[in-house]
């Protein structure tokens, strides 16, 4: 370890094994405090500005450290990035003989018995369908891990995936005939005998905490876990550390019967029927609440005509299936499954109906509710505070614990997200972007906006926000709040651009995939990107393509979100602020995040134009402008568009820049 600034300087490996490599001193001293908390078995929670260059500062101390390392990321995409392009990066460099894994959730690798139960039914909703089963199997044949990330003839999203893989639920497991061959298996072996294993924190999560799927030995032989993208963790570890069912698993199960039924029982003629009134009443509790996605509090779900019954129906089906099945489990061991999962889904959802304790006894500390999603209706019990049941999962083995992402703290202090994670003896470190901001990026707060709950406010930042996207030429992020502002935002930009006669792309997030629509805009290089939740963050487009990033509010969560009421109501009942404790930090790190895609590069120039007059009007919003980088502020549209104005004259603001 005390090498790493012999690797990280201008002569050392890095600069000497990849093309374009400089240091950073942040980068070193990073790698430099990630090294002592290894060695020292700590907690080290590390913020680090865009541009720092994190990843190599924890790959390097974490590849020299000799022992079994889990990095966590926020998602499949970058997980599949760290795999395949920083780790074999920083590998060759340093020339490491580092055994390196890569493992996903089981729903990610082809199942030999579900693909061939779906190919012997051949029951498919279309002849796409059935030509994409074709190709899985042939991909079955071909491939050594069975990652369907591979498969790219079958489409992401295609209606296939969920028949030719499996659940938790639907595994077999040793019972199943062709366990020797399973990918899943075959990945977790690879995993065990890793010194480095990359996963996700859904996986982190379901898997390791929680020793939900077999894979109780992984954390036990690690000395280091490294959460990166680790702001998403608190809501990452409230899903998991909760209870949810849904009725997506209920229509599973009635399907996953009735091809088991098919293949082992056709003279039980009963089936078919039951099946078909399981997934009846599943359907019918989804539809006692609007098509419209949304999350309900206990006493709304309560308030809807129909669901109470709707949820007794259900169960009422489910233990005539779960009878049925019974009778029929003795004939293969896939209905034996199906009958242990119509047990534990019965079990799962009269425990959510009677509000039975959870956890430790403690029922109190979980909050009930519902979320909707198009055709699913998800029932979900949420601990108030992750921050006991984090410590408890955290001690025991002493390894270190590195949790670091751009956004953790509020004007440097980490004491909010320590606070939630439970991490009260964690050491703290930040280190700014080495980005030039001052030069680079200008913080445009414009004059005369209404307040942002006041009718017709979406129109009024799309009058201030217009001329600022016309002296761009595009190449913009609209980011949104609300799902509503961003597509009455996209309605309102069409129309100006029409009438002002501008022929700049307009893409809407949802028109395609997300990878798919950030391709386009790369590629357009002048196209104007509304979006919502999804491109606040782990988007990375670098260059000219994006130089305008405008947020049409602060995100603050909406308070009668159901798991966000049941928090505040605990904090006043402990005399606590839950405003400034709790909803302005988050709303803090979520700004800090869209304000992120801005700037991704010691040459891209840009305006952060961020819409919403709390920013400057309440005594709390300088918390938040306090927080972002160090941009050039202004109040004058005039600046902005002579910021614009300069772009479009390079050879000036080289000479300015030599001039400071």
């Amino acid at each position: 370890m005390s090498s790493l600034a012999d690797i990280f300087t201008p002569g050392g490996v890095l600069a000497a094994g990849i093309p374009g490599y400089r240091l950073r001193p942040q980068q070193l001293e990073m790698a430099e405090r990630i090294a002592a908390a290894i060695d020292g078995n700590k907690v080290l929670v590390a913020e680090a500005g865009t541009g720092t260059g994190k990843t190599f500062a924890y790959l390097v101390p974490a590849m020299l450290s000799g022992g079994k390392v889990i990095v966590s990321t926020g998602t499949r995409n970058l997980q599949d990035q760290l795999f395949s392009k920083d780790i074999p990066t920083v590998k060759k460099a340093l020339g490491a003989p580092v055994k390196v894994a890569l493992l996903k959730g089981r729903a990610n690798y082809v199942c030999h018995y579900h693909l061939r139960r779906a190919q012997d039914d051949g029951r498919f909703f279309s002849r796409e369908d059935a030509a994409n089963a074709a190709r899985v199997a042939r991909f079955a044949k071909q491939t050594r891990t069975g990652d369907k990330a591979e498969c790219v003839n079958v489409p992401e999203n295609s209606p296939v995936w969920p028949l030719v893989t499996s659940t938790r639920e639907n595994c077999l497991g040793q019972d199943c005939p062709q366990h020797k061959e399973c990918f899943v298996l075959a990945a977790r072996r690879e995993a065990l005998a890793a010194d480095l294993v990359v996963v996700n924190h859904h996986l982190f999560f379901a898997d390791v905490m929680l020793r939900d799927e077999g894979t109780a030995e992984l954390l036990p032989a690690c000395n280091t876990v490294i959460f990166d993208e680790a702001h998403q963790l608190p809501e990452t570890a409230s899903l998991f550390f909760g209870d949810n069912v849904s009725t997506a698993q209920v229509l599973d199960l009635a399907r996953d019967t009735r091809v088991e039924g098919l293949a082992s029982a056709r003279d039980c003629s009963d089936l078919p029927k039951v099946c078909g009134s399981v997934e009846k009443a599943a359907k019918d509790l989804r539809l006692t609440l609007p098509i419209e996605p949304a999350r309900f509090s206990l006493s709304q779900l309560e308030a809807r005509m129909g669901f109470t019954n709707g949820l007794a129906g259900l169960l009422r089906e489910l233990d005539a299936l779960a009878a049925l099945l019974e009778t029929q489990a003795s004939r293969s061991e896939g209905l034996e499954n199906c009958w242990r999962r119509a047990g534990e889904l019965t079990a799962q959802l009269r425990r959510w109906q009677g509000g039975a304790e959870q956890g430790d006894g403690k029922a109190p500390d979980y909050v009930r509710w519902g979320e909707t999603y198009t055709h699913v209706l998800q029932l979900n019990a949420t601990p108030l505070y992750v921050a006991s049941i984090m410590q408890k999962q955290m001690s025991g083995h002493p390894r270190a614990w590195i949790f670091t992402s751009a956004t953790l703290a509020v004007q440097k202090d980490f004491s909010h997200y320590c606070g939630e994670m439970g991490l009260a003896d964690a050491d703290s470190a930040a280190w700014d972007s080495p980005f030039d901001y001052p030069r680079q990026a200008m913080l445009y707060a414009p004059l005369g906006l209404p307040e942002p709950n006041s009718l017709g406010y979406t129109e009024a930042v799309l009058e201030a926000a217009f001329p600022v996207v016309r002296a761009s030429g595009g190449r913009a992020f609209f980011l949104c709040t609300s799902l509503r502002a961003m597509r009455r935002v996209h309605e309102l930009l069409q129309e100006r651009l029409e009438r002002a006669g501008l022929e700049l792309p307009l893409l809407l997030q949802g028109e395609g995939g997300k990878n798919e629509l950030l391709e386009r805009f790369r590629r357009l290089g002048n196209a104007i990107l509304v979006g919502s939740q999804s491109f606040w963050e782990g988007v990375d487009v670098r260059g000219q393509a994006l130089s305008l990033v405008i947020i049409d509010k602060l995100p603050f969560a909406p308070p009668d979100d159901p798991v966000l009421s049941a928090r505040i109501e605990r904090m006043k009942a402990e005399g606590r602020n839950a405003f400034m404790d709790y909803q302005l930090p988050r709303a803090v790190i979520n700004v800090k995040q869209g304000a992120g895609r801005l700037i991704r590069d010691e040459t891209d120039r840009g305006v952060l134009m961020i819409c919403d007059p709390r920013l400057v009007g309440k005594h709390y919003g300088r918390h938040i402008w306090r927080s972002l980088p160090p941009m050039r502020r202004t109040r004058a549209l005039d600046e902005v568009l002579a910021f614009f104005g300069e772009e479009r004259r390079p050879s000036e603001v080289m000479a300015e820049s030599k001039g400071n």
